[in-house]
């Protein structure tokens, strides 16, 4: 099916929402980042907007949307659908503005999420096992009742409002030649975009997908939103199977290059932004320092990259903490067999505490049938100091004789 004809949205919508969300939205800070500077060779900031109100920029354009309803259709209330970041956008927004708000989350939303949002004010309904899924769900539940259907993406007052972002990065760093920004349905980097690009149309501005949700190259190869079979990534924020029409257009005219993740990528940068910037941010969120990390030859600088979001499970956060610092090497797993003795898990130590390497956790198992009678296995959780390290370690077992498994 064709993409709609696309609304035209202009550097006036957004600086009339800039205006809507005086005293609403914060203008967040920029950070400036040593490490990602001098990968680069060129300055480097963080547009931390996972410290604006509700933990993302949803709120921007979800106030914005909200706002310019009639009397009539704010009596009705409104409906959205979400992962978690435009739930609360939606749940605050329309609780500032006095209008009742329901909001459908899939299944496995996170718990601090969905509790966030219910906080905000909103009606929590669970439904689908992705936001695609959700968005069905809350869409014929405006059909049904009436209510104001508040998308995520797809909206001209919702572009028009991420826009603002836009405006603060011009503000804050004038001199800036590259914007890196995540693409989920595309209403950030599109909103993003029609501001940059019409006060400084040479900044060029890189989107950034996640590998296994990255809509975005098919379709504009088609020219049209081209919806992706399925989607499987940590960054639930950008997991969105198919662009949005009106952001797409806007994209297709005005983004200069679409990039790709993985999801190695993804932990890598949470994990620096934890560490190197002492900011706490989801995985979508650091999608733009992955694509930095990745390609850091790639950008023209002063580079903005944006920090769309901040609101991470703690558990996710934990698993994706270890799996980052498994990618940089930091973190080895090991399983391996010995000759089951007196004295053997001792020894076994005994050549880690040579190589310099920091137990986390060790499991011993005696008795299992892939076991010979004189057998165990040990697995072997450690921290290590880089990808060298763990090629010592490893080198150092199988050099003492041990058989390592994985």
């Amino acid at each position: 099916m064709e993409s709609r004809p696309s609304p035209t949205i202009t550097l006036d919508d957004v600086r009339g929402a800039h205006k809507m969300l005086s005293g609403v939205a914060r203008m967040t800070g920029m950070e400036g980042s040593r490490h990602l500077s001098s990968l680069v060779g060129a300055p480097v900031h963080l547009k931390c907007e996972n410290l604006q109100r509700t933990g993302s920029f949803k709120i921007r354009g979800a106030y914005v949307r909200i706002a310019g309803l009639s009397p009539e259709e704010r009596a009705a209330g409104v409906v959205a659908a979400s992962a978690g970041n435009h739930a609360q956008g939606v749940a605050l927004a329309a609780s500032l503005l006095g209008v009742r708000s329901t909001v459908f989350m899939p299944v496995g939303a996170p718990l601090p999420k969905v509790a966030a949002t219910r906080e905000y004010g909103a009606e929590v309904r669970h439904h689908g096992a992705v936001v695609d899924e959700t968005l069905r769900a809350a869409i014929d539940y405006a059909e049904q009742t009436g209510a104001v259907f508040i998308h995520p993406f797809d909206h001209p007052d919702i572009i028009a409002g991420q826009g603002t972002v836009g405006l603060e990065i011009l503000e804050q760093c004038p001199e800036v030649r590259t914007i890196v920004v995540g693409i989920g349905g595309g209403g950030l980097a599109a909103g993003i975009a029609v501001a940059v690009k019409a006060l400084r149309p040479e900044v060029r501005i890189v989107g950034v997908q996640a590998a296994g949700a990255a809509a975005y190259p098919p379709s504009l190869a088609a020219g049209r939103p081209v919806a992706l079979d399925s989607v499987a990534t940590m960054a639930d924020g950008i997991m969105v199977g198919r662009p949005g029409d009106i952001p797409f257009a806007v994209i297709r005219d005005l983004v200069d290059e679409i990039v790709t993740v993985s999801e190695d990528q993804l932990s890598s940068a949470l994990l620096l932004c934890l560490e190197r910037a002492k900011l706490v941010v989801e995985p979508a969120g650091a999608s733009p320092v992955a694509a930095l990390l990745a390609a850091p030859e790639s950008f023209e600088g002063p580079v903005v990259a944006v920090l769309s979001g901040g609101n991470v499970d703690p558990l996710l956060l934990q698993r994706t903490l270890r799996h980052g610092m498994s990618a940089a090497g930091r973190y080895l797993s090991l399983r391996l067999r010995l000759t089951d003795r007196p004295g053997a898990l001792a020894t076994l130590l005994g050549v880690l505490t040579l190589v310099d390497a920091n137990v986390l956790d060790v499991s011993h198992v005696r008795t299992d049938p892939r076991l010979g009678l004189t057998e165990a296995e040990v697995e072997l959780h450690l921290e290590t100091k880089g990808p060298e390290h763990c090629d010592s370690v490893r080198g150092a077992l199988e050099g003492a004789g041990y058989v390592v498994i994985r």
